[in-house]
Parts: C-alpha cells; structure tokens; sequence
C-alpha cells in the first residue's frame, strides 16, 4: 500500500470508493492522456466520470481560468457578474426551452436538487415519477430518487418517487417487445401508474442512463411519455449531467432524440461543461424558474473563475465540432468494440452513442451479470495504458467508456485494442 493510499483511508469514510487494488494518484494530464505519480502514461477512455469533456489541459481552458484568477475569483450572486451572464446567455440558446431561466450551481447534484425543488414548488406536489435504474446525485433528495439501489444507501426521502419502465430497453419485463411495442407498454405502464396516486410534480430520466451502465430506451419514449405528462400538468425534467454538450454525437442533448412534442420543461447539466471545473446547473422556462417564493441566491454557483472556465470550454468544443467528432470517431469505436464482443462469450452487449459506450459483461453461457469480470477488465485494461470506467444497474457489470470528445481515430483503435487484450485476459 503506498503512503498516500494508508493516508487517504486514515481520514476519508469508508464509503468513498476508489478504483483499482493499487489505487491510482493522478498527477497530470494532456490532451487525452494522463499520467500517475510513477511517470506511467495513460490513454484516458473515463475523463474524470465524464468531466474532462475536450482535453486535458486545454490551452484555451487554462488561460481563461488564469486570466480570471489574476483579476478576482469570487463575488456570489448578490454582485453582478459578466461571465455568468455571458455564459447563461449562450446556454439558455443552446438548451432550445422557451423564454429560458439558467440558474447555475456547483454539481450536477446541486442541479438535480435544485429541479426539484423548482417542480415541486411549481406543483404542489411532492411526488416524482423516476426511472427505474436511474442515478441522480448524492443530496438526500438526488438519492431518494435514484433507481439504482448500488447508489442509494437510505430509504428516507423528503420525496414519494414512483419508479417507471423504460430506461434499459434489453433487460426488464418489456425487453422481448419490439421499439413500438416497448414504447407503447412503458406509455401504459405510466398511464396505469398515475391512475394510482395523486398528480405527481415532474417526471425526471436522464436520457442516456449513465451509473446505470449507459442504457437508453428506444429513441422517442420520452416524447411519447410527454403527452401523458401534459394531460396531467405534470413537468418533464432532463438530466442531462452526463448527455449534454454532444457527448451522444447525434444531438447536441440528449432529450433531442425524443424531441417530437418539444423540450423538457426542466433541464440539468454539469461535468462536462466546466471541462473539470466545478459547474453545474438547471434551465427551465420562466414561469417554472420564477415560481420560487423565498430568497435564493448561490455562493459559488456561477463563480467567475468556473463561468471564465465554462465560456472558453464551450466555445471550443463548438468552434471544433467535436459533437460531429464524437459522432464519427465514436461510431468507429462501438463498431471495433462490437467487433470484439462478438468474439467474447463474456460480452452481452455493446450499447451507447457518440462516445458515451457500455460493454455489459455475463457469466459465459448465461444471461447473468458478471462484476468480477467487469474488476477483473478494469484492472488489465489499466496495466495495458487504458483507464475506464464501470457501472451498471442489478451489479456493477458494465465497463464505460466516455473519453473527450477530441479523441482521435488512432487513440481510438488504440484504447480498441487495449480492450480487446483486456476481455481476452478474463476468458
């Protein structure tokens, strides 16, 4: 065990998991590459849990970031601020919400609390309606309505949540159907649902579901689940932590592959935004932003230095095109991954889009999940030079793969390669 691995379990809880049997000190990074305190170089396919969204240290990203620094780092909310303003601006165009409000706070947690808040308020309801295998942040009330019981360690909630199908279309009681019949059963399910209970305040999903092993339902779920939603006033909420900012390659969010009866009332964003700095944040149309009838304001939510942090990462990832980037190069990418699975009898899926890409790991022969598989991949993928991540709903069987957006198409086969030799290490 190395001194600062003793150090760090002397005063950090119990439940603050790290990776690897030997965890990992990260020291530096450029591009899409890091490096640990022993000088090895890795090919980095995780980006801090999707953080890291253009590169690691970005030119453009640390000069804004220094230049902020050198003429004031903090002033609230209570002062205005050009850079937030600036950065809201943009944000509140790109969300595509109508007569859009951007409130922005420090993590994607923070967002998500605060969206319930606003819903709830909004309503008069304190019932939410969630996903099943669903992650939503570590607040009491982001873990109250998480749908994945590895993420949520307390049944008590200031919230009823009632839980719905159709975030993971090849597992569940529904996955036989085909996308029509899947839709129109989840469509069914939330109408049976509601006929149950009192009007719920929002329905929250994240499109692409990220701890959940990046599992999606069939492109236009939840604009079929909307004409529910609308014949009971009740708000949809898109998290968006881990999908925004064209991670997905085809949209630039992720509620725009389910867009057909518009935009969610409610949007969260966060990670990959500040590319590593803290930021997070909710867009909503005005009458839902403004509903609050109590003070409000935010310490660091909006900070000069992170809104410096999050204009400059913007702008270049849209002056690079890298959502047409991630578009192209991860397509590459799941075609080699698939190409591999195929040849794997502990693969049972290669899912996602863009560069946001699960590999679920079975028990060879069977339909059972297989972690110590998954541990096993993550190790031999990290002594080839390749770090990655892992998640999943029932287990923790799937292997994530979400680098920056910028990777290019020899990293690619690159980290491909890597993976291969990894999963053929496990059998």
């Amino acid at each position: 065990m190395s001194s600062l691995h003793h150090r760090h379990l002397a005063v950090s809880p119990e439940w603050l998991a790290l990776y690897y049997r030997h965890p990992l000190e990260i020291t530096h990074g450029e591009g899409r590459h890091v490096w640990d305190a022993d000088g090895n170089r890795y090919l980095d396919f995780f980006g801090g849990i999707l953080t890291t969204m253009t590169a690691h240290a970005l030119p453009e990203v640390t000069k804004a970031v220094s230049e902020q620094a050198g003429r004031i780092i903090h002033s609230s909310t209570l002062y205005l601020n050009r850079p937030m303003v600036e950065l809201a601006e943009r944000i509140a165009t790109l969300s595509g919400i109508p007569e859009a409000r951007v409130f922005f706070t420090t993590s994607g947690t923070e967002a998500n609390d605060t969206a319930l808040l606003l819903a709830t308020t909004y309503r008069r309801s304190n019932q939410i309606l969630a996903m099943r295998n669903s992650y939503h942040g570590r607040s009491f009330s982001a873990v109250s309505i998480t749908g994945n019981n590895a993420w949520s360690p307390t049944s008590l909630s200031p919230l009823q949540t009632l839980y719905v199908h159709g975030g993971v279309r090849t597992r569940g009681p529904y996955a036989h159907l085909g996308d029509g019949e899947f839709i129109a059963a989840c469509v069914a399910d939330l109408e049976d649902l509601l006929g149950h209970t009192r009007s719920p305040a929002a329905l929250i999903a994240e499109p692409i579901q990220g701890v959940g092993g990046f599992t999606s339902p069939p492109d236009g779920l939840y604009a079929a689940f909307r004409e529910v939603l609308d014949r009971h006033g009740i708000l949809w909420i898109s998290d968006e932590v881990q999908t925004g900012w064209g991670r997905s390659g085809e949209h630039f969010w992720g509620w725009q592959a389910h867009g057909r009866n518009g935009p969610p009332d409610i949007l969260t964003f966060a990670k990959g935004i500040g590319n590593g700095m803290s930021i997070g944040g909710v867009v909503a149309r005005a009458d839902v932003m403004n509903c609050l009838d109590a003070n409000s304001i935010s310490t660091f939510g909006g900070s000069p230095v992170t809104m410096a942090a999050g204009l400059a990462n913007l702008s270049y990832l849209l002056e690079h095109d890298l959502q047409g980037n991630a578009r192209r190069v991860g397509g590459l990418l799941i075609e080699r991954l698939r190409a591999i699975g195929a040849a794997s009898e502990c693969v049972r899926e290669v899912r996602g889009r863009g560069l946001m890409i699960g590999i679920e790991l079975v028990k060879p022969g069977t339909d059972e999940a297989n972690p110590e598989a998954a541990a096993a991949v993550l190790e031999a993928a990290r002594e080839g030079g390749l770090l990655i991540g892992k998640g999943g709903g029932h287990d923790t069987s799937v292997l994530r793969i979400a680098p920056p957006l910028s990777l290019a198409i020899p990293e690619a086969e690159e980290g491909a390669a890597i993976l291969a030799e990894a999963l053929r290490s496990v059998g």
